[in-house]
């Protein structure tokens, strides 16, 4: 009996194994297909697809692709200010940051600060739901490791901000622009920018037009961090 329950333990370890190195394979393919192609659609934004279908059926997603040079240099500035200020620096992941988030949510008594890079938010972005599990921060350690052997600094940055939310239903840099300032992603001001940087970590709580006391206070900051921000 112990001989039969210990060949079969072997195998299903053996099987769970197999299906981990195909599932990896099958995430490292995608990363290196959209070094060179663009991705229209992301996991989290099938994700939000659903939800926002939940209401209304025939809702869809605010979106347009349009490539890195159409992109205003405030923006992506002031993103990388906001966000990530090793972004061309670091490889995947930011462990002052990291622990420095850890200090904060300790001192706070709950999670209010993440530490996560752009390319670990891009990886989340492209492959990971919205949802919470022990395992899907393993797994976007493992994709962030990948996006950064494959993909450039340049690539990583140009493919977040055309997939990342931005409001309810609202996807990258294009349709951002036009739904809260009404101007392409490529005319956007630096104030313009530092306000939409400001909406990264909460965008579904800013509508058109939004100007809060908060907005106002913290674009200020990263407008004032954007002329050190270094571009890929």
């Amino acid at each position: 009996m112990f001989r039969i329950l210990f060949r079969w333990t072997w195998r299903l370890l053996l099987l769970a194994l197999v299906v981990l190195t195909a599932l990896q394979f099958w995430f490292l393919v995608h990363v290196w297909y959209w070094a060179t192609h663009n991705p229209q659609m992301t996991a989290f934004m099938r994700y939000r697809l659903e939800i926002v279908r939940e209401d209304n059926p025939a809702a869809t997603l605010r979106h347009r692709w349009v490539p890195y040079n159409r992109i205003s240099a405030h923006l992506k500035r002031a993103t990388i200010a906001a966000e990530d200020g090793k972004f061309l620096t670091h490889r995947g992941f930011d462990w002052d940051g990291i622990r420095d988030a850890y200090k904060k949510n300790v001192r706070e008594g709950e999670i209010v600060s993440g530490g996560s890079t752009i390319t670990q938010q891009l990886a989340k972005n492209l492959f990971l739901s919205g949802e919470r599990a022990w395992w899907r921060k393993l797994q976007e350690a493992a994709i962030t490791v990948m996006i950064e052997m494959i993909m450039t600094k340049r690539r990583i940055l140009e493919v977040y901000l055309n997939v990342v939310e931005w409001g309810d239903g609202v996807f990258g840099a294009e349709a951002a622009a036009r739904y809260h300032f009404g101007v392409p992603a490529s005319q956007l001001t630096a104030e313009q920018a530092a306000r939409l940087a400001v909406m990264l970590p909460s965008p579904r709580k800013y509508g058109p037009g939004a100007n809060t006391a908060y907005l106002q206070r913290r674009a200020g900051v990263i407008q004032a961090r954007m002329s050190s921000a270094q571009l890929p």
